[in-house]
């Protein structure tokens, strides 16, 4: 038993150093090649480890996404490390990306008149600043007149709020358009769907 807890341990710490050395999310196929495991066997071990990280009151976390693993820091101690490091604060998201991201959030897959049509605004800058921070993504286009693309959230986008999957998002009232919106505008015929700025959301830059 205690052999048996050893190499437990001994696969953590492996598991440990290699996040660390990393500095990015790590494949759980990749871990389980590595390791020697079996796929669910490796998740089993990195879900332990998490539960391990939660449990103590450590600096840093284990993020278990759909696909990956990665060890990053809480963001309470952002401020120590920021002054540590000399880190300039900065790359923060405006208010209007910050409603974008928002709506692609919890009602993805969504256009962007969608979008558009829950905040009343022109919303292409906010997209594509999104797009560009690598927070939300194409996914496809919708089956409609003109198929307008699809957007949804990223990776990135859990790892930087701290997330683990979609389902741990906070509970919130459902982002819809108004009742009195107009139709949605065919995309297909936008000129602004690949980027056009507006003036709404020129606060972005």
């Amino acid at each position: 038993m205690e052999e048996q807890i050893n190499q437990i341990k001994s696969v953590e710490a492996a598991v440990e150093a290699i996040l660390f050395a990393a500095g990015y999310p790590v494949k759980y196929t990749k871990l389980s090649e590595v390791l020697g495991l079996d796929l669910h066997n490796t998740r089993r071990i990195v879900e332990h480890m998490k539960a391990e990280y939660e449990a103590d009151r450590r600096g840093i976390q284990l993020l278990l996404l759909p696909e990956t693993a990665q060890l990053c820091t809480k963001e309470p101690y952002a401020p120590y490390i920021r002054e540590a490091l000399g880190i300039k604060r900065g790359g923060n998201l405006s208010a209007s990306s910050m409603e974008v991201l928002a709506v692609v959030a919890y009602n993805q897959p969504v256009t962007r008149s969608f979008v558009d049509q829950v905040r009343g605004v022109d919303s292409s800058y906010a997209v594509n600043s999104l797009i560009d921070k690598g927070l939300i993504e194409a996914c496809g286009r919708l089956d409609a007149p003109g198929r307008p693309m699809l957007y949804v959230t990223t990776d990135k986008f859990l790892r930087v709020f701290g997330l683990n999957s979609l389902s741990e998002l906070p509970a919130t009232e459902i982002l819809l358009p108004p009742k009195e919106a107009l139709p949605i505008v065919d995309e297909g015929d936008s000129a602004d769907e690949d980027g056009g700025v507006t003036d709404t959301d020129e606060a972005d830059a």
